[in-house]
C-alpha cells in the first residue's frame, strides 16, 4: 500500500513539474518572438538626417535610405523568422505573430518597385546592399529560397496576386537558371565557380517542398528529395559523421571545417520536406533514414550543457546558439512527428535547457548567434566568427525548437 502511495506522489509531481515546465517554456518562447514584434519597425531611415519614412511615397528623390531595423530587410533570416512566427501563432493560438510575418512580406512587396527603379547597378554595387535588391535579382538561392517558402506560408491565408508571382517566378528560377552540377545538384558561382554550400540545402529545399504542395507539381518534391542525396554525397564526413561546410568542384575536395549552423541548415531542410512529403512518397523513407545518421552524428558532440560548438568537433570553439537551436528543433519535430524513435527526445530536452539556462536572456535575446559567414580554408576563420546578440541567424530556430520541445514534454506528461 506504501508503494503504491509513493508512485502515485511521484506521478503528480512529475505531472506538476511538467506543467510547471511548459509554461515557463511557453513564456520564454513569448519573449523571443514578442522582441522581434517590437524591434521589428517596417519602415525606412534616412542615412544623412535619420528621418523616419513609413512609406516609399514619401521618401524624397535624393535620399538614401536603409531599413529602420534588420527585421525589416528581404533577406533569407527573415524569411525563417516568418515561418517561425506563424508555427507560433498557429501554436499559441495568437494573431499577432502570423500578423507580422504577413505585414512583412506585404512590406517588401509594396516598396520594392520604388528601389528597383533606382537602382543601377554600376552605381549601387552588390544588390544585396540595396533596399529589397534580392526580391527583384534572384541571382543566388539565398536571395529567394526562404523568403519565398515563408511567402508561401503567408499566402495560405493572404492571397495576393503578386505574390503567386513572385513564387511562380522563383520557382522557374530554381528550376531552369540557378548553377547546378551535371548531376542536378545546386551550386554558388562565388566566391569560387561551381562551389556547394550546406547552407543551400536549405536555401532551396523548403521552398521546393511548399512549392510541391503550392503547385500541385510533383517535380518540386522529386528536386528537393535529389538535392538532399546529392549533398550528403558530396559533404557526408563518414569518419566524424558530420557535413562538411562545402565542396569544391574545381578542386574535387571538401572545405576545412564541420561547421554548427550549416549542420543545422541541411538537418532543418531534411525536417521541411518530410513535413511536406506524403506518407508514401517515394524516397521519403530514405530522408528519413538519413536524417536519423545525421542525428545520431551530431548526438555525439552535444556538450554536458545540452549544447553544441561553433565548430562541431573542435569543443575549443565556443557554443553557438543557432545550430544549438537548429539540432534542438529537429530532433524534437522528428520525435513528436513519429519519424524517429521517442528515446532521442533527450537530446532535444537537453539542447532546450541549455538554451535557456545559458542563452536566451530575461528579455527574450538571445546571445551568442554566429553572424554571417561565408566558407575560407582555414579554421581560425570559423574560430574567429564573431557572435552577436540577438543576431537573426538564430532566432527562427530558437521559437521552432521552443515549440516543439513544449509539444514533447507535453507527450511525456
Amino acid at each position: 500500500m506504501k508503494q503504491i502511495v509513493i508512485f502515485i506522489l511521484v506521478f503528480f509531481l512529475t505531472a506538476i513539474t511538467y506543467a510547471q515546465n511548459n509554461d515557463v517554456d511557453e513564456l520564454v518562447v513569448s519573449r523571443v518572438a514578442d522582441y522581434i514584434l517590437e524591434h521589428g519597425e517596417l519602415s525606412f531611415k534616412d542615412v544623412n538626417t535619420g528621418k523616419i519614412y513609413k512609406f516609399t511615397k514619401d521618401i524624397p528623390e535624393d535620399a538614401k535610405v536603409k531599413f529602420s531595423s534588420p527585421f525589416g530587410e528581404w533577406h533569407y533570416t527573415d524569411g525563417v523568422l516568418n515561418m517561425a512566427l506563424i508555427n507560433l501563432s498557429n501554436f499559441l493560438d495568437d494573431k499577432k505573430y502570423a500578423d507580422y510575418a504577413s505585414a512583412h512580406i506585404a512590406f517588401g512587396m509594396d516598396n520594392y518597385k520604388f528601389f528597383e527603379k533606382r537602382y543601377d547597378k554600376e552605381k549601387d554595387g552588390p544588390h544585396y546592399l540595396y533596399p529589397f535588391g534580392q526580391l527583384w535579382t534572384m541571382s543566388e538561392l539565398d536571395d529567394y529560397g526562404a523568403m519565398g517558402a515563408s511567402m508561401i506560408d503567408v499566402y495560405e491565408e493572404i492571397k495576393r496576386d503578386e505574390y503567386k508571382q513572385y513564387l511562380e517566378n522563383a520557382a522557374k528560377h530554381i528550376t531552369e537558371a540557378q548553377e547546378r552540377l551535371d548531376d542536378g545538384t545546386l551550386v554558388r558561382t562565388f566566391p569560387h565557380e561551381m562551389t556547394l554550400w550546406g547552407d543551400d540545402l536549405y536555401m532551396s529545399v523548403p521552398f521546393l517542398a511548399r512549392m510541391g504542395k503550392f503547385s500541385g507539381d510533383k517535380k518540386y518534391w522529386d528536386d528537393a528529395i535529389l538535392q538532399i542525396k546529392n549533398f550528403t554525397k558530396y559533404l557526408w564526413d563518414e569518419n566524424k559523421e558530420l557535413y562538411w561546410h562545402c565542396y569544391y568542384t574545381d578542386l574535387n575536395r571538401n572545405g576545412v571545417a564541420h561547421w554548427g549552423r550549416c549542420n543545422g541548415w541541411v538537418m532543418m531542410a531534411k525536417v521541411h520536406l518530410l513535413n511536406f512529403l506524403p506518407e508514401d512518397y517515394p524516397g521519403r523513407e530514405d530522408i528519413i533514414k538519413d536524417l536519423e545518421k545525421q542525428i545520431l552524428g551530431i548526438a555525439k558532440y552535444q556538450n554536458a550543457d545540452g549544447l553544441w560548438h561553433q565548430v562541431l568537433d573542435k569543443t575549443d570553439s565556443y557554443l553557438e546558439s543557432s545550430c544549438s537551436a537548429m539540432f534542438t528543433y529537429c530532433i524534437a519535430r522528428a520525435v513528436n512527428q513519429k519519424w524517429i524513435d521517442e528515446r532521442y527526445g533527450s537530446i532535444a530536452i537537453n539542447g532546450w535547457e541549455g538554451l535557456k539556462k545559458h542563452k536566451i536572456q530575461l528579455d527574450g535575446q538571445v546571445k551568442d548567434i554566429c553572424i554571417g559567414t561565408g566558407i575560407e580554408d582555414n579554421m581560425v576563420f570559423y574560430y574567429e566568427r564573431p557572435a552577436r546578440l540577438n543576431e537573426k541567424h538564430g532566432l527562427g530556430a530558437v521559437i521552432d525548437a521552443g515549440i516543439e520541445v513544449i509539444k514533447l514534454k507535453r507527450a511525456k506528461s
